[in-house]
């Protein structure tokens, strides 16, 4: 058995959660904060078994697509002014970071 940890971005928590449980996955979602652009996330904890990894991840790529955004700058508090870039600049956001770990012992009450 396996725990799949996958962070996406919120813009497409529904779709990937649909699309989960239109496959017939559970899955546990948590709110989440992204530490490079300070914005919000969605973590899902999936548990499968070791044979079916490939199709959750399969349906997790179909479903979290990265993107271009333009972020306005964070200004430097106390920092080193002379990196700081005073303009919106583009990042690519979105997609999917995710984790597979292995289960030792699973339990549903």
């Amino acid at each position: 058995m396996k725990l799949i940890m996958a962070v996406i971005q919120d813009k497409d928590s529904n779709r990937l959660s649909d699309a989960l449980v239109k496959a017939d996955y559970r899955a546990t979602k948590l709110a989440s904060t992204g530490g490079f652009l300070k914005a919000g996330n969605t973590t899902f904890l999936i548990g499968t078994e070791d044979e079916k990894v490939e199709d959750v991840m399969k349906i997790i790529k179909e479903n979290c697509q990265s993107r271009d955004q333009l972020v306005a700058p964070i200004s430097p508090m106390g920092g080193n002014a002379d990196s700081y870039v005073p303009y919106p600049v583009e990042v690519q956001v979105g997609g999917a970071t995710v984790f597979v770990l292995p289960v030792e012992q699973f339990e549903q009450f």
